[in-house]
């Protein structure tokens, strides 16, 4: 088994997952998709499966070992593909159980993504701050700076609001697919960063 498969079941097949699972499903059933709270809530629960899985491997000496037995670009890919993938399918597995209980069309693909950038955003803050409680909320931080931005001083910039990535409700080129490749650049650039980052820190040791 390899590193991105190993990272993969950690992240998918723990309590973390559930947790982010039944928090978002609980939390669309109360309030809604519509509601401000679950929007909110997103940079937070896709953090909880696999944000800080390389920062407990880091200190406690296993990252080491695992460069070792594999390269180390398969490694730190692993790492970020097992975030994004797992922060992304714990916010879409509570969406469609919360489509299939109330009949409702949740945008499934804006979702993965949605939550895949914000847990990518908190894998990176987790490589520079050596801090889970950082990378946790660092997300959420960022989302909310954000939210205020744009509604206050930027409102034409409304391709930044992490809000109107699962709603849309402004025109974008080419509709969600719009939506969809501007979040995919973003993991993208997120992902070189990481690499870049835990590259540098695994090589000093």
């Amino acid at each position: 088994m390899n590193s991105f498969e190993t990272d993969l079941r950690r992240a998918v097949l723990s309590v973390r997952f559930l947790a982010a699972v039944v928090l978002q499903l609980g939390i669309l059933l109360y309030e809604g998709e519509a509601s401000q709270l679950y929007k909110i809530s997103v940079p937070l629960a896709c953090t909880l499966p696999y944000a800080g899985g390389w920062l407990d491997e880091y200190k406690s000496g296993y990252a080491r070992l695992a460069l070792v037995r594999g390269s180390m670009r398969g490694y730190i890919l692993g790492k970020f593909l097992a975030c994004t993938i797992a922060g992304g399918g714990a916010e879409v597995l509570a969406a469609w159980a919360y489509g299939a209980l109330r009949t409702a069309d949740m945008p499934y693909a804006r979702t993965f993504l949605t939550a895949a950038l914000w847990a990518a955003a908190a894998a990176v803050l987790a490589a520079l701050s050596d801090s889970k409680y950082i990378a946790y909320g660092g997300a959420f931080v960022i989302c909310y700076f954000l939210v205020i931005a744009c509604e206050r001083y930027w409102p034409w910039l409304y391709c930044l609001h992490p809000h109107e990535w699962l709603e849309l409700s402004h025109a974008w080129p080419f509709e969600g697919a719009g939506v969809q490749a501007l979040l995919s650049g973003l993991i993208l650039d997120l992902g070189l960063l990481y690499y870049i980052i835990l590259k540098g820190r695994l090589e000093r040791g």
